[in-house]
């Protein structure tokens, strides 16, 4: 892998645009891809706009890469009808050109787990839609791999967490409530422990996987701190911004804040998530490639420092 290798992500939301970030920082020069080819982007980054629903739209701007990243994710009332063509265009791409692929996944695929720990030899045993989509996305591209295809691998994240995170469940429904003293949202049970994957290890996870085709082939858990319960992030919060966090609980799916009534109604079927510990282990992409995560209560520090600047910037 020289650091003159062209690395191409796919896929500019927080995932991608860290991961795009990261990659400019270790060497490589990177493309950044998404529909509309504007925005913030990462110093050293050329940002192209780009369309991967084709394999002749995913072929035209992922040219001449080493490696590929799929970080593209779309809403979640559309993944079902969207992501299976997504991948058929990514795979025939990086097929045809001869590139790595670097996929960004969920943990959904293991669906309800009881509250066992998951690694990566937990079996796929999803009942929501979503998850078997999921299952049957990942199914397909280890069998590429496998079949000799295209050289894939795929890295698993909790629930993302960390600057430029609003869309999570401990993003835009939890720290500008917490800085502003207004409503903070915990989902389900907040006493059970639930794993959260820092935005920037998810980044440095996949970074990682691509420049190393000896971890191809497989699955692997991106670095995760050790589960807190989420009633313990809530405190950690708490002891950060120096005042008590006004929670509110939602038990059972209902839209709220940035959740509307078509995300909740779509979310509804994972929310099994929040009725059962949610517990990622990272060990073996920690020991394999002597990746450390992110301590959680750096993370939540983090985060709320960008929180604050972001939402300064709103009010003007």
């Amino acid at each position: 892998m020289h650091a003159t290798d062209l690395h191409v992500v796919l896929g500019a939301g927080p995932a991608g645009s860290t991961l795009a970030g990261e990659l400019a920082r270790r060497g490589h020069t990177v493309r950044l891809v998404d529909r509309s080819g504007t925005g913030a982007t990462p110093d050293g980054v050329t940002r192209t706009r780009g369309d991967v629903g084709t394999v002749d739209g995913a072929r035209a701007v992922i040219k001449g890469a080493a490696v590929v990243y799929h970080c593209v994710n779309v809403a979640y009332h559309q993944q079902i009808d969207v992501m299976p063509g997504i991948q058929d265009a990514v795979l025939g791409a990086v097929r045809a050109e001869g590139a790595r692929l670097v996929v960004l996944d969920t943990l959904y695929p293991y669906g309800e787990t009881h509250g066992r720990v998951m690694t990566e030899d937990t079996p796929w045993n999803a009942t929501s839609a979503k998850g078997r989509m999921r299952a049957a996305l990942d199914t397909k591209y280890l069998a590429a791999h496998r079949d000799g295809h295209a050289r894939v691998v795929l890295g698993r994240s909790a629930d993302f967490v960390g600057p430029g995170v609003l869309n999570s469940t401990l993003g835009g429904t939890v720290f500008p409530g917490a800085l502003t003293g207004t409503e903070v949202l915990g989902l389900g049970d907040i006493d059970l422990p639930h794993s959260y994957t820092d935005i920037r290890d998810v980044a440095a996870g996949l970074a990682t996987l691509g420049e190393h085709p000896d971890g191809d082939g497989r699955v692997w858990h991106l670095p995760t701190a050790p589960a807190r319960t989420t009633r313990e992030v809530f405190q950690q919060i708490e002891r950060q911004v120096g005042q008590p966090l006004k929670t509110t609980i939602m038990s059972e799916p209902r839209p709220f804040g940035p959740f509307d009534e078509v995300f909740m109604g779509s979310y509804a079927e994972l929310f099994y998530q929040h009725t059962e510990p949610q517990v990622m282990d990272s060990t073996a992409i920690q020991e394999a490639f002597g990746l450390k995560p992110i301590a959680l209560d750096t993370t939540l520090d983090d985060t709320l420092g960008w929180y604050r600047s972001f939402l300064a910037r709103t009010r003007h």
